[in-house]
């Protein structure tokens, strides 16, 4: 009798608002992807789709919400990769396993690129490699935090390069990028989006890009396996994800709908805009994404001694 309720209950999903919790500050790059689709999607389910912001502890606390929230698609976590990867090798006393998530879908796609200050000496990325091999421990890096994308992108490159770079860490995107532009430091992993506004406005400059081929929009810059680091790639996303033991056939039916928003010819022009590229699959293939990611950062944080905190 419970299944049948439970089932037909999934069969009339949504009838009520879903809410999704945002697990960065109003603005940020997952909150303007996650209004954009937000907004989108409530014409494919029909009913009013809330975000709502839970920021803190690296996206734990917002995640933590989702974690303890019924599994009956009404309350949804849309997330950068750390609180659904990594976090729990990077903080003390997680209440929530981020393995037990069931993700739904992954919006976005960013390419990192390597940005350096305006006046840094190296004007290439051949440059740059050879100064960094010349001048061990004497480059700093700004990065968005411990743990942060930005943060383990460079230590992975100090990995694979062989290079000693000196780590700053900030509390977020925009201080990290402020001392940057200001020459106070002198790198920093950023995704497409932030780097190439300072790029053209000549205040910063791109001089590699993390991914496996050059990218469209920068031509010119060369990849890091062009420049001998093999197996060098760092990309930003964000994710849909939903509460353990969240039926199937809700999870199914939000990423039908959550597709259908990105496959869209608003969604392509929008995120073109914001240099974002829509991704796209089913919820295994997310999971599975997520599953490779988290192995790879994980492997990051423990190679370079990273300690939670």
């Amino acid at each position: 009798m419970l299944a049948t309720q439970a089932s037909a209950q999934d069969a009339n999903y949504p009838n009520r608002p879903v809410h999704i919790i945002v697990c960065v500050p109003a603005g940020g790059g997952v909150d303007t992807v996650t209004r954009f689709i937000a907004e989108k999607l409530e014409k494919r389910l029909g009913q009013p789709v809330v975000v709502e912001n839970r920021s803190g502890a690296g996206g734990n606390i917002g995640a933590e919400v989702v974690f303890k929230s019924d599994p009956d698609g009404y309350t949804l976590l849309a997330s950068q990769p750390a609180p659904i990867t990594v976090n729990p090798l990077l903080y003390k006393g997680i209440s929530f396993d981020p393995t037990k998530f069931e993700p739904v879908a992954i919006m976005t796609i960013i390419p990192n690129v390597l940005l350096v200050r305006e006046d840094f000496p190296a004007k290439t990325a051949q440059e740059f490699m050879a100064y960094a091999k010349a001048n061990p421990g004497k480059i700093n890096y700004a990065s968005q935090g411990i743990g942060t994308t930005s943060h383990l992108t460079a230590a992975l490159l100090e990995h694979l390069a062989g290079i000693k770079l000196q780590h700053v860490p900030y509390k977020g995107t925009a201080p990290a990028l402020t001392d940057l532009i200001a020459g106070h430091v002198d790198m920093m992993f950023s995704e497409l989006s932030s780097a190439k506004k300072f790029s053209d406005a000549g205040r910063a400059r791109i001089l590699a890009v993390a991914t496996e081929q050059r990218l469209p929009q920068l031509p010119n810059v060369p990849t890091f396996d062009e420049l001998g680091v093999k197996g060098f790639e760092s990309i930003t996303w964000n994710a849909i994800s939903a509460p353990p033991k969240t039926p199937r056939e809700i999870v199914a039916k939000l990423n039908e709908a959550i597709e259908d928003v990105l496959a869209s010819p608003e969604a392509k022009a929008h995120f073109a805009k914001i240099n974002a590229q829509p991704a796209s699959g089913s919820p295994a293939q997310a999971t599975a994404f997520i599953e490779k990611e988290t192995k790879t950062w994980g492997g990051v944080i423990k190679q370079a001694g990273i300690q939670p905190h």
